[in-house]
């Protein structure tokens, strides 16, 4: 029972001294993980022995941040270690399918005595309970029952990518049950168990929508509104070399500052807010920007109140100036990722992944989590 420290632990983040298991898994369990792990809390892996994971540890930003030990949880031995580990621990992350984790012996109920103080984390799609809790599903499915993915695209709805549920909807919602959580127990000395569900978590992201349908000011239909691309003065454009520009000139000054840049007088067009004269105006941008490149555009329009913005490549984004000002990417181990956010005034937060470390026996790691 042995395994490899893979990142030195940050000493310097708000979370230092936070204890956190986190047994292997995808999407937004690692993700959560490596938010706390930035933030500086102690995050070790529990993860079968000899994995063979999808990408390579070096490479793989989401598991950056800490170590992980191997440990056949269906094994005894392994198991009395797992637990042994988990009672020294402040919070426990998992993202099994409901009822894998007490029957490996692990549940939640397992802890309230030996460390009634655990935070137990439980990620899923689903949630723990209802009636589609122990049906298989991804992102796009979550997604699809909040009225969130019905809500995006054109003519079909698009998936947008698995940012939505997976990690806004998923992870960072585990997160902050958590930390809310974790706050609760150093004022009373009792856990939570907190059931983050990708369902819900998606749901309560669509506050404001539902808000605006209930209004009667949003459409139940794609492109028909003001957020949604269906206005053409908060959508994308493609320009003459191929590459796009997004406006979003919502405020009636910012959409006064779009037209003025670029060069069409308001007297000609249809009112702002026609939407019978949305057409319109969509033709007329789009011919527009094809007169310039992308980057011709940019110049003109980037950092002006016409709030327009290029759209920028995988590649390109980390070499744009606001983000090389503002240190959103980082370059570790010659791994461009995205840094450690959000940024906090008096702790300097920084993502690292660090050398590979000698491996760790398992009594070395619970004599570290001894105090």
């Amino acid at each position: 029972m042995h395994g490899r420290l893979m990142s030195k632990v940050a000493a310097n983040g708000p979370l230092h001294g936070v204890r956190v298991v986190e047994i292997q898994g995808l999407g937004p369990t690692p993700f959560a993980a490596m938010w706390l792990a930035d933030m500086g809390a102690d995050v070790v892996r529990i993860q079968r022995p000899n994995l063979k994971p999808l990408v390579p540890q070096r490479v793989d930003v989401l598991n950056r941040g800490r170590g992980f030990v191997e440990l056949d949880l269906k094994d005894d031995a392994d198991r009395n270690a797992a637990c042994n580990l988990i009672n020294r621990a402040d919070m426990l992350i998992e993202g099994m399918r409901p009822g894998v984790m007490e029957r490996l012996g692990l549940g939640p109920a397992g802890f309230s005595g030996t460390n009634p103080r655990l935070v137990y984390g439980r990620m899923t799609g689903w949630g723990q309970s209802g009636p589609l809790a122990q049906a298989a599903g991804h992102d796009i499915n979550y997604i699809s029952i909040t009225g969130a993915l019905h809500a995006i695209g054109g003519k079909h709805p698009v998936p947008p990518l698995n940012l939505l549920g997976d990690f806004g909807g998923g992870g960072m919602y585990l997160v902050a049950g958590m930390l809310a959580a974790l706050y609760a127990a150093r004022e009373t000395g009792k856990g939570n168990v907190v059931d983050a569900a990708i369902t819900d978590g998606t749901a309560h992201l669509m506050a404001m929508i539902y808000s605006m349908h209930g209004a009667g000011i949003w459409a139940d239909a794609r492109e028909a509104n003001l957020l949604d691309g269906g206005a053409p003065f908060y959508t994308v454009y493609e320009c003459a070399c191929g590459g796009h520009m997004s406006v979003g000139a919502l405020e009636a000054k910012f959409y006064a500052e779009l037209l003025s840049r670029l060069g069409l007088d308001d007297a000609d067009l249809p009112a702002q807010m026609d939407v019978e004269g949305w057409p319109v105006l969509r033709t007329c941008f789009a011919a527009r920007f094809k007169q310039k490149t992308r980057d011709e555009w940019a110049e003109l329009l980037e950092g002006t109140d016409a709030c327009c913005a290029p759209v920028l490549s995988l590649q390109e984004a980390p070499n744009h100036p606001h983000n090389r000002a503002r240190n959103t990417f980082a370059a570790i181990d010659d791994v461009i990722q995205p840094d450690a956010a959000p940024k906090l005034s008096d702790t300097a937060i920084r993502a690292t992944i660090g050398e590979e470390c000698k491996p760790l026996q398992i009594d070395e790691l619970m004599a570290r989590w001894s105090g």
